[in-house]
């Protein structure tokens, strides 16, 4: 990213078990690099490098949202990606001497890594891992130590110490993953943090809400995570909820896409997922919004396009749990500063097969809607997100 930031964790506890923490954005790397024309070779750069494997992480390349969580004793703070399309926790080793685990100077992000020599409660698993993501891979070993994470302590978490990442995440403002998942999408049967903090929790949930800002974000406060209760003060008072059909990520059935004239009524498997920023959609109904915006294919950013100051564009529509709910203009269409006056609209096709989820529900679905994420009840959540700039 182009300005180093240091983040600060601001926890404001409510009362006993109910954490509420800040989420801040980096920045879309995606926009800074478009406006200098170097996007397409920064894509072909990092695809060279590219491990495919099972889980979403495919639209890690614009905007981030991010929070500090710190490990040992003493602490030592990392800068994750707090992401519920999986299941672990890692970040770099010291032992990592490569330039991606140092951060690539282009990205103007220092990394930090976990040194295990300066913690007194660090202990060693033993056990290799690795993890492979839809755009990297990172592996190492296993260790165990007292994880902090906006207030909630967990005495024994055992995470992952990459002594290698992917090309990719040297470029990107991280030092990490934090997996929001369930356990049954952990490698290596790793208990994930959520879990081992639920008995500190007033209810056994939390709720993400992410802001919405016309301006293109440069970084700063992005939304707000709340660990045991619902957030009130940010999302609408009514919660709709739907059952979850599958307990590894946070998977549910949609019933019906519609935009305009297009209606696809097929019932499908989707995820709600924090660590893609876009909508990922079946080919057949990125057509179909493609018709209903007019949108244009832009071959050298791999983007569909729409005029800035075009209008009226109708609502995207999701039916979930016989509820519907619209995804507005303002909230898919973003100007990431391509020039010629077009900016994009935020879905990319992602045709998957076999038992994948058909669709991803991104950062694009989440900032409209703060999603409830009910580990007791397994369940699901949405109510209307709460904007001060649109």
């Amino acid at each position: 990213m182009k300005t180093l930031f240091v983040l600060a964790a601001i926890v404001a506890v409510l009362y006993a078990e109910v954490f509420q923490v800040p989420i801040h954005s980096a920045g879309s790397k995606r926009a800074q690099l478009m406006n200098k024309g170097q996007w397409p070779a920064y894509i072909k750069k990092v695809s060279s490098h590219a491990t495919t494997g099972g889980q979403p992480f495919i639209d890690y390349y614009d905007d981030f949202y991010l929070g500090i969580i710190s490990l040992g004793t003493p602490k030592q703070n990392f800068t994750i990606v707090l992401d519920t399309g999986s299941s672990n926790l890692w970040v770099i080793d010291v032992k990592c001497k490569t330039q991606a685990c140092q951060g690539y100077p282009d990205s103007g992000f220092n990394k930090h890594q976990f040194d295990p020599s300066k913690s007194s409660t660090y202990k060693s698993n033993g056990q290799f891992f690795s993890i492979q993501y839809g755009s990297g891979s990172c592996y190492g070993n296993l260790g165990i130590d007292t994880l902090n994470m906006g207030g909630i302590q967990v005495q024994s978490q055992t995470f992952g110490l990459a002594e290698s990442i992917a090309d990719v995440f040297g470029y990107q403002p991280v030092d990490g993953i934090l997996g929001l998942g369930w356990p049954n999408l952990a490698v290596d049967n790793v208990i994930p943090p959520m879990q081992n903090a639920l008995p500190q929790l007033d209810k056994p949930l939390f709720a993400v809400w992410l802001d919405r800002k016309i301006a293109l974000s440069q970084g700063g406060n992005a939304g707000q995570i709340t660990y045991g209760a619902l957030d009130t003060k940010n999302c609408d008072g009514t919660t709709n909820y739907v059952a979850l059909s599958s307990l590894t990520y946070w998977q549910f059935p949609i019933t019906g896409f519609s935009m305009g004239s297009y209606n696809n009524a097929k019932k499908v498997q989707v995820i709600s997922d924090t660590g893609t920023s876009w909508l990922g959609a079946p080919t057949a109904d990125i057509n179909g919004m493609v018709a209903a915006t007019g949108a244009q294919y832009d071959f050298v950013n791999g983007v569909y396009t729409v005029p800035c100051s075009k209008k009226g564009l109708p609502d995207m529509v999701f039916t979930i749990g016989g509820q519907k709910y619209n995804i507005p203009q303002v909230e898919y269409v973003l100007d990431l500063q391509l020039g010629d006056g077009n900016c994009v609209v935020t879905a990319f096709s992602m045709d998957g097969g076999g038992f994948s989820p058909a669709w991803i529900l991104g950062d694009t679905f989440i900032r409209t809607y703060c999603n409830v994420y009910d580990i007791g009840n397994k369940q699901i959540g949405f109510s209307k997100a709460k904007h001060t700039g649109i």
